[in-house]
């Protein structure tokens, strides 16, 4: 409901509620992007780009369901562009490009909570095909439910489910033999 106030306030002009969108979703976008690319350089254009976008074409968005699942998918997609771009310029990123100290994540108990998600997951991910990790982290960072990460990517829900399915057994692997060492 506060979305929803905040982008009809957006429609009029208000800056300040532009401002607020971008506080509240910021951070949740940046742990999707940095969880999909592996980038916090990547994941941070991404996340402007999105916002830039957004606050240009804001008077003809109509929120028909939840702002952040929005956001989130226009992220994702933007991250894919990018990543795709990036690949036909230079070889594939390194996990250790992902810096938590470059991370500007204001309050230090999400800071805390960010830097063991993603110490815990970000070496698991990069080993999963990139297909099985964007549906992992759609469906994790960006709560996305199956149908609506189908419609972002353009395929089916089964197809999604079946990359899900088979993505978390490699993660559940991938973690178990990290704890066995």
């Amino acid at each position: 409901m506060v979305d929803r106030l905040l982008v009809a306030r957006c429609r009029r002009g208000n800056r300040e509620a532009l401002r607020r969108i971008y506080e509240k979703h910021r951070d949740d976008l940046l742990i999707l992007a940095i969880a999909l690319s592996h980038d916090v350089h990547l994941a941070e254009d991404a996340v402007h780009d999105v916002f830039v976008a957004f606050a240009r074409n804001v008077a003809s968005f109509r929120l028909t369901g939840s702002l952040k699942a929005y956001l989130a998918k226009c992220v994702a997609n933007r991250i894919r562009d990018l990543m795709r771009a990036q690949r036909s310029r230079a070889r594939a990123l390194e996990v250790e490009r992902t810096s938590l100290a470059s991370l500007e994540i204001r309050d230090p108990g999400r800071l805390i909570e960010c830097s063991e998600e993603l110490r815990l997951l970000s070496s698991a991910l990069a080993d999963l095909p990139h297909e099985q990790r964007e549906v992992i982290v759609l469906r994790m960072h960006g709560r996305m439910r199956f149908r609506m990460i189908a419609e972002s990517l353009d395929i089916s829900v089964n197809t999604v489910k079946g990359r899900y399915r088979y993505g978390i057994q490699k993660l559940r692997a991938i973690l178990n033999s990290e704890s066995g060492k």
